[in-house]
């Protein structure tokens, strides 16, 4: 079928069930997959004599096709279909995975990893998209909760099972793992996953924004990785910077003047929209360095075998496991502001006490409480950071919200991992040194502390409003109480965004 009825699939059912499945097996692969490869980033960088910017552009590869390619993969899901999109992703990642594992050089590695991102990109958005036009309007905030909580779990396995399967085999199993996964997944979403797509949606995405948006990322993340080794002033650098700035000028430039803009200008007047967006950038900055270097300090620092490294993170599943879905129900119940404030501050904290991991530190002093307090901030904020993009652009630009929101994670993530290792003092092979390592794993650590918090005063601007439509239709366009700042109230239907209206403690 092309679209959903108004009705949308209710909880608690089969097909709930099913759908949610699907979409947390999918697109907790592509989470798992990012976790698994910073464990064996030891491994991979000893066998294949990687640099410090041989193992950065391995993370960063994948990440640059994802952030660069994720928007446009949400309009493809809009117009041509997104359960056919999520497949065609799931398939792509699945193989560009098993040429990972058959890499046998850096360059190899990179080029495969990148193949891998472009999947990502297809399906990531995809998963979120197709929860947000398949469920009923008041279910949705419970299904991305769970969506969240246990992606977030998959995530953070990942260095438990990756730890597992370097030391079992090789490095090359936390690729391998992905493929019989995408094999499940394509056979469960063309069982369960109804088909959906934006019937207003006319022509073709914008393919020359999205390539204006990748060169941009590209040349600044090139000019930002090189930088270090190369010098400021190799031309190299030089250019790569200055077309990565002129290339985002440019897609910024375009998405103005465009009728069919890749992504809708229009989406940005709505303050909460923004300002979730601008803590998802800073909040997944921070965990992206975070999580490049823990594991490589636990290995190098404190000499933690690859799966005793994975078992130091265990206490963050089970957190995730049982407080996400919680957390998310808790925001939909009384407004998302409390919980993306303390959150963040929260993760913040877990990373000052991050500090204290260094050689001679015992686990149950030193790396527990800190992975207990990292976690209870993440536990707080995803759930709810995620609902709230969502809840704040129209149903006809599901796909096109969970873009921008993911391209904005992987961008914060990709920009973290390209200016912490040369802004900790981490160039050449200076990460197998555990005295550089450690040195440059505390000043990271304050860098990235600093940006999390910064995450929870940016939530202190977002709207109270609950996270569930209104049981009434909205207004005409004419009656609108919120114009200017309620931008897209006339839209037919009732609306999935924040209630800006709605009487909430602490508004």
């Amino acid at each position: 079928m092309t679209g959903i009825e108004d009705t949308g699939i209710r909880w608690g059912t089969h097909a709930a069930r099913g759908v949610l499945a699907t979409t947390i097996l999918g697109s907790g692969m592509a989470m798992l997959d990012g976790t698994i490869v910073n464990v064996a980033l030891p491994r991979i960088g000893a066998e294949l004599n990687a640099s410090v910017a041989g193992l950065q552009w391995i993370l960063d590869g994948y990440m640059l096709a994802l952030a660069a390619l994720i928007l446009v993969a949400g309009s493809l899901g809009d117009r041509y279909g997104r359960r056919r999109t999520y497949l065609v992703g799931v398939v792509w990642f699945g193989v560009a995975s098993g040429l990972c594992a058959a890499a046998t050089s850096t360059e190899m590695l990179v080029a495969t990893r990148i193949l891998q991102g472009i999947g990502g990109a297809l399906l990531t958005p995809g998963s979120l998209a197709i929860l947000q036009s398949s469920f009923a309007h008041d279910a949705r905030a419970r299904a991305i909760g769970a969506w969240s909580g246990l992606g977030g779990i998959a995530a953070a396995a990942g260095p438990l099972l990756g730890g597992f399967l370097v030391q079992v085999w090789s490095w090359r199993l936390a690729f391998l793992i992905n493929v019989p996964i995408a094999v499940a997944v394509v056979l469960m979403a063309r069982k369960y996953v109804p088909e959906s797509r934006d019937e207003d949606a006319t022509g073709h995405p914008d393919f020359g924004a999205a390539a204006l948006g990748a060169i941009g990322l590209a040349g600044v993340t090139g000019a930002l990785v090189e930088a270090p080794t190369r010098g400021v002033g190799d031309p190299i650098v030089l250019v790569a910077g200055l077309a990565g700035i002129a290339g985002l000028a440019a897609f910024v430039f375009v998405q103005h003047r465009s009728r069919e803009p890749l992504v809708p200008p229009s989406l940005f007047r709505d303050r909460t929209f923004t300002l979730s967006n601008a803590l998802t950038f800073v909040v997944y900055a921070a965990l992206g360095g975070v999580m490049m270097l823990l594991v490589m300090q636990l290995q190098v620092s404190l000499h933690y075998s690859p799966t005793a490294s994975g078992l130091a993170g265990l206490p963050l599943t089970v957190i995730m496991l049982l407080l996400s879905g919680r957390s998310g129900a808790l925001a939909q119940r009384i407004g998302p502001r409390l919980q993306l404030v303390v959150g963040p501050i929260v993760v913040g904290a877990g990373m000052l006490l991050m500090l204290r991991i260094a050689p001679g530190a015992s686990y149950l002093g030193t790396v527990l409480p800190a992975v207990v307090v990292f976690g209870l901030g993440l536990a707080i904020v995803v759930a709810p950071v995620t609902a709230t993009v969502l809840a704040a652009a129209p149903d006809r630009y599901a796909g096109v919200a969970s873009g921008v929101n993911n391209a904005i994670a992987r961008s914060g993530g990709l920009l973290a991992v390209a200016v912490l290792p040369a802004a900790a003092g981490l160039t050449g092979e200076s990460y197998a040194d555990p005295v550089a390592l450690t040195a440059g794993w505390r000043i990271a650590l304050v860098i990235c502390a600093a940006l999390a918090i910064a995450g929870g005063l940016i939530a202190l601007g977002i709207h109270n409003g609950v996270l569930e439509p209104p049981s009434t239709p909205a207004p005409d366009e004419d009656e609108c109480p919120h114009l200017g700042e309620c931008y897209h109230c006339g839209v037919e239907g009732p609306p999935t965004h924040v209630r800006r209206g709605a009487p909430v403690a602490g508004d």
